[in-house]
């Protein structure tokens, strides 16, 4: 599974994130600890918000451990609200456009997890994708398509109820077409002004997820695995939840895609 890590509040360089942590992203992408592949090398991506509302988005498929542009630009940029990600694949190809973040105008999104079985029903998933949005389907990951059709479920206006409403979806597929586990989730995603983040499972297995706020910093990490061994405050995200940061705020609330199932 792929692993990343999400920051908003006062701006800092991206490699204070990215890089220079005992555990930074980059370290995590060829030793991870809590996932079940320790390697991560399936390619890399940044989204970063500055002066624009639109994020500047940077990806490759080096893995991110040996591509000198990749440090080379996360010490130079500084951002107060940033996505990175490195990836490992679950079987679509090692491709530039199926490496997170995806980025739909201010949107942009990153993913880690499965959703079970989905190669067999991938023409269907690309279905649920309206016309308008299709032309974005640039790769073919099971993440890129639940970004889409979260924004086809109303993700500008209802964040959540387009998360849940996406995930369902996809959970009724995978039990109809696919296999177990249904969806295993972590997700972030940002409008550049608040950060959003997900941790979710059909067989409650969901990957890690924590939190952090630095008084040094000025601001906040959510990541799947903490950045540094020695920091004893890190806050990890309970498994279906829904999470909202704005600077020092944290509001978390319960994520409940398989309500919507057990409605319909």
């Amino acid at each position: 599974m792929c692993r990343w890590a999400a920051y908003i509040g006062t701006p800092i360089f991206l490699e204070d994130v990215v890089s220079r942590p005992g555990h930074s992203l980059i370290h995590q992408s060829h030793c991870a600890t809590q996932c079940k592949t320790a390697i991560n090398a399936d390619g890399f991506g940044i989204a970063w918000y500055g002066e624009r509302p639109e994020p500047g988005l940077y990806r490759d498929i080096y893995p991110a451990w040996s591509d000198p542009n990749l440090r080379s630009i996360t010490a130079q940029v500084r951002s107060s609200l940033f996505l990175a990600h490195v990836r490992a694949s679950t079987g679509t190809a090692t491709s530039r456009n199926n490496c997170h973040p995806f980025a739909v105008g201010r949107w942009s999104f990153m993913h880690n997890g499965q959703i079970g079985g989905y190669d067999s029903f991938r023409r269907d998933a690309d279905m649920m994708i309206p016309e308008d949005l299709y032309p974005y389907r640039k790769g073919a990951t099971d993440s890129e398509a639940l970004f889409l059709i979260a924004l086809a479920e109303g993700l500008d206006a209802d964040p959540q109820g387009a998360r849940e409403r996406a995930a369902a979806r996809l959970i009724a597929l995978s039990k109809a077409k696919g296999q177990g586990p249904h969806l295993r989730l972590t997700c972030c995603f940002s409008d550049g002004e608040t950060l959003y983040a997900v941790r979710y499972a059909s067989d409650d297995m969901a990957p890690s997820l924590w939190h952090r706020w630095s008084d040094t910093r000025g601001g906040r990490a959510v990541v799947s695995e903490p950045l540094e061994a020695d920091e004893a405050d890190w806050e990890q995200i309970p498994q279906g939840s829904f999470c909202l940061f704005r600077g020092q705020s944290v509001e978390i609330r319960p994520f409940a895609p398989s309500a919507l199932q057990q409605a319909a």
